[in-house]
C-alpha cells in the first residue's frame, strides 16, 4: 500500500513574504516610537521606507532560501537518481506551491519503488533457489541410476550377457529422461527469451485433435481410458496458430489426463465452444482432481501435487509449463479448474482463422 504523509510546509515564496512583512512592521513600529512629529511628509517617507525594506528583505530572504533549499535537495535527488526532477522543481518555485511536500512525495515514491524492486528480487531469488533444487532433484535420480548400473557392470556384471543387456537398457532410459529434461528446459528458455518464433497458419483444429487422439489411443487403452471428441455441429474448426505447437499442447494435456485421470474407467472429453472471434477448447477428465491449494501453481516448472502429480507417472514435470508458454506466446490464455474426486478441466482459447 502506498503511504502518503502530509506536512504543513510553506513554499519559499510564502516564507519570504511573511518574513519581509514582519521586518517592515518592526521598522514601522520603531520609526513611530522614535518620531516626535507625524505629518504628511513623514507618512509618505515612512511608507516609502517600508516599501523599500519590504522589497529588499523579500529579495534577500527569497534568494537565500532558494539557494539553501536546492543546495540541500540536489544531493538527495542525485542519490535517488532523479536529478531531472530538480528542473521541474525550479519551475515550480515561482508558484505558491509546497516545494518540500513535493520533495517528500518524490522521496516516498522512490522508496515505494525500491521496496517493490526488493520484493521482486526476493521473489526471483526464492524462485531461482527452488528451481535449482528441482532441477538437481530431477537429474539426480537418472544420474544415480546410471552410476549404479555402470558400477554393477564393472564389478562383474559384464560377464553375464543378460544382466549386461538389462542394465544397458535401463541406463538408456535414464539417459533419455535426462535428455528430455534438458530439451524441455531449453524450449522453455527460448519461449521466455523470445527466441522461439511461432509459424502461424490457418488449419483445422478438429482434424488436429483427431490426429492427437489417434496418436495416444494405445496409451489410453492401456490405462483403461476412453477419449471422446465432442464435435457438436462443427465439421471444421479453422484456427490461426502454430500447428506444431498446438499439437504439442494437445498431446501434453491429453497425455496428462490419461496419466492422472481415472485408472479404472477413465473418460477424457475434448469439447469446443464458439466465442465470437475465438474458439474455447476444453480437455476434461474424471480423475481424482487437483488439491485446491495446488491449482495456482500447477503451471510452474517441475511442480507436482502429492496426490495426482507423482513422479512415478513419469514425464519431466515441465509439460504444463511448456503448455502455458505456448498458449501465452499465441497471446491467448489457459486456465484450470478442478474438484477433488470429480476431475480436472483445462481450458484455452485460440483465434479463429478464415478457412
Amino acid at each position: 500500500m502506498k503511504e502518503i504523509r502530509q506536512y504543513n510546509y510553506h513554499s519559499p515564496r510564502k516564507v519570504a513574504i511573511l518574513s519581509a512583512i514582519l521586518i517592515s512592521f518592526i521598522f514601522v513600529v520603531i520609526d513611530l516610537s522614535t518620531s516626535l512629529t507625524l505629518n504628511d511628509f513623514h507618512l509618505w517617507s515612512l511608507l516609502l521606507g517600508c516599501l523599500i525594506i519590504f522589497s529588499f528583505s523579500y529579495f534577500i530572504i527569497y534568494n537565500s532560501l532558494d539557494k539553501f533549499i536546492y543546495a540541500r535537495l540536489k544531493p538527495i535527488y542525485k542519490a535517488i537518481g532523479k536529478l531531472d526532477e530538480m528542473k521541474k522543481l525550479k519551475k515550480k518555485i515561482s508558484k505558491s506551491e509546497d516545494v518540500l511536500e513535493m520533495v517528500n512525495q518524490t522521496v516516498l515514491e522512490w522508496r515505494d519503488k525500491q521496496q517493490q524492486k526488493i520484493a521482486e528480487l526476493q521473489k526471483m531469488a526464492d524462485y531461482r533457489r527452488e528451481f535449482l533444487g528441482n532441477v538437481s532433484h530431477e537429474l539426480k535420480t537418472p544420474i544415480f541410476n546410471i552410476q549404479g548400473y555402470v558400477l554393477s557392470l564393472l564389478d562383474g556384471g559384464l560377464d553375464d550377457p543378460v544382466i549386461t543387456k538389462k542394465f544397458l537398457q535401463r541406463s538408456e532410459k535414464s539417459v533419455d529422461r535426462m535428455i528430455a529434461i534438458v530439451e524441455d528446459l531449453e524450449e522453455i528458455s527460448k519461449f521466455e527469451s523470445g527466441e522461439l518464433i511461432l509459424h502461424e497458419e490457418v488449419f483445422d483444429l478438429l482434424s488436429l485433435c483427431r490426429e492427437v487422439v489417434e496418436f495416444l489411443e494405445i496409451k489410453a487403452d492401456t490405462n483403461n481410458s476412453q477419449i471422446i471428441i465432442k464435435t457438436g455441429d462443427y465439421r471444421k474448426l479453422p484456427v490461426k496458430a502454430d500447428n506444431k505447437r498446438i499439437r504439442q499442447v494437445l498431446i501434453n494435456l491429453v497425455d496428462n489426463a490419461i496419466k492422472y485421470g481415472n485408472q479404472t474407467n477413465g473418460r477424457i472429453v475434448i469439447s469446443f465452444y464458439d466465442f465470437h472471434d475465438h474458439y474455447l477448447v476444453e480437455i476434461s477428465d474424471n480423475g481424482i482432481g487437483i488439491p485446491k491449494e495446488s491449482v495456482p501453481r500447477i503451471f510452474e516448472r517441475f511442480y507436482r501435487t502429492d496426490l495426482s502429480r507423482s513422479r512415478e507417472k513419469g514425464g519431466t514435470g515441465l509439460g504444463l509449463a511448456i503448455v502455458r508458454h505456448i498458449i501465452e506466446a499465441h497471446r491467448e490464455s489457459i486456465t484450470v479448474r478442478s474438484k477433488p474426486n470429480k476431475g480436472t478441466t483445462f481450458s484455452f482459447t485460440l483465434k479463429k482463422g478464415k478457412g
